[in-house]
Order: structure tokens, then sequence, then C-alpha cells
């Protein structure tokens, strides 16, 4: 199936490794021209190397979603390397898990500022650029999370904040021709789940609570970046796309 994404240039936070790595992976694959972004300069590069020489278009752009001044510079150079910038993915993340009477201001302030303050600055960056162009596909990374979950005040709100953060969106540019959706990953097998200590408790649990009995693969959530991106998705907005195997609540 052609999604229609030849030469439509995405951004892609939060993708020098995980689940945002896959995303540009599969992105490339369907022939969109992809900007690594990330804080971690050397798995940012490290992913785009492996995309260059596989033969696809990409550029790698080091910098801090939470600051206004790195987001400009991330939509600029894009536009001044690739001409434009059509797909936005904001996939940048920053759990610091704890319960809430030992969760430290700190541990707030990080997950709320890389998660919605990054997504805000993003969005507000490659909007003027969609709405010239009349065309657009802003993809916000929830959680099943936004269900809420134990130790993850923060993130829980965060996620959720995402998913009403699309909502609005979708209805405010709309008219443009931009879409604003959202993902929600269940549990998802990453490098950085499987570093955990305790890693196949984790795993053994989400599975059984799943009517799908297997772990969740990062390229499940490029697939569903891919489409929601793509033309054949030009009629969906503020919707929330589930990929957890099944399981809500």
């Amino acid at each position: 199936m052609d999604l229609g994404l030849k030469d439509k240039v995405a951004i892609v936070t939060g993708s020098a490794r995980g689940l945002g790595a896959a995303m540009v992976q599969r992105l490339a694959e369907e022939g969109a021209k992809v900007v690594v972004t990330d804080i971690q300069r050397e798995g940012a590069e490290a992913t785009t190397a492996k995309l260059k020489q596989a033969g696809f278009a990409a550029h790698c752009v080091v910098g801090d979603i939470t600051k206004a001044a790195d987001v400009q510079r991330l939509v600029d150079e894009t536009v001044a390397t690739f001409g434009s910038v059509h797909v936005l993915v904001n996939n940048a993340g920053a759990p610091r898990d704890k319960y809430l009477v030992k969760m430290a201001e700190d541990d707030w302030d990080l997950v709320m500022n890389v998660m919605l303050k990054g997504a805000f600055l993003a969005t507000k960056a490659v909007m003027p650029k969609m709405i010239e162009q009349g065309w657009g596909r802003v993809i916000n990374i929830s959680s099943r999370a936004h269900f809420g979950n134990p130790t993850q005040a923060n993130y829980s709100a965060a996620k959720a904040g995402l998913i009403g953060m699309a909502k609005a969106l979708s209805m405010e540019e709309g008219r443009y021709g931009i879409t604003v959706n959202c993902v929600a990953p269940g549990f998802m097998d990453t490098e950085m789940v499987q570093a955990l200590s305790t890693y196949e408790v984790i795993k053994e649990k989400a599975i059984a609570a799943q009517p799908i009995k297997r772990a969740g693969q990062p390229s499940d959530i490029a697939d569903a970046v891919a489409f929601l991106a793509s033309e054949r998705a030009s009629f969906i907005s503020g919707e929330v796309l589930h990929v957890t195997g099944g399981r809500y609540g």
C-alpha cells in the first residue's frame, strides 16, 4: 500500500534510539526524508549514519527539546536541508517514576518539560510552515499510562496532557489540511525496558494483562505512526490510536 509519504519531510523528536529510531526507520522506508533529533549526540548521529548507509535521506540535529532556541534551530535546519517540514512526531520523553510522596519537584518538572513543553515548542515552530503549505501531520506519542499508573503521577499526567493538546489542535488546524493525533503504546520491548532489573517481571505482568499474548515491538508503534502520517489517514484527526495488545485500563 502506498502511504503517500515519498519526499515528505518528517521530524521525530527523541529519535536516537528505541521507539523514535524505529519511527524514523519506518518513515524513511516509505520514502520520507527524516530528521533525527535528540539531546544524546552519540545515539542520534549513529542512527542517522545507519539510515544514510541504507540509502535513505536523513539529517541529524542535536538539541534540547525544552529550549525554544534549540527547537527553532531544529526547524530552520530541517527546512534549509530538505525544503519543508510535513510531519512532526512528538516522541521525546523522560520518565522519573516514584510514589508521589517521594517525588521531587525536579522529577515533576523534567517530565512535564520534556513531554509537554517540548511538544508545545516543536508544534508551534512547525505550524507556520504546515499552514503555509496547506498540509501537515502532528503525532503525539502518548501512552496507555494516560489511564493512570502507580508511581507515575507525573508521567501519566504528561501523557494525558498530550492527548488534550492533540484534541485542541485538531480543532484549530484542520481548516489548513493539518491533522493532529496521538499514538498510545502499551508495554513495549525496548532497550530501555530490557535494561531494567525487573524487566522479566514487568514483561510477564504486562503480557498477562493483554488479550494479545506477546510483547509490543518498536515496529508496532512505527507502523501506527506511518499510517497516521500518511494520506490514508487524511480524514482522521483528534484521535488516540492505542497500540497495546488490547489492554486499556
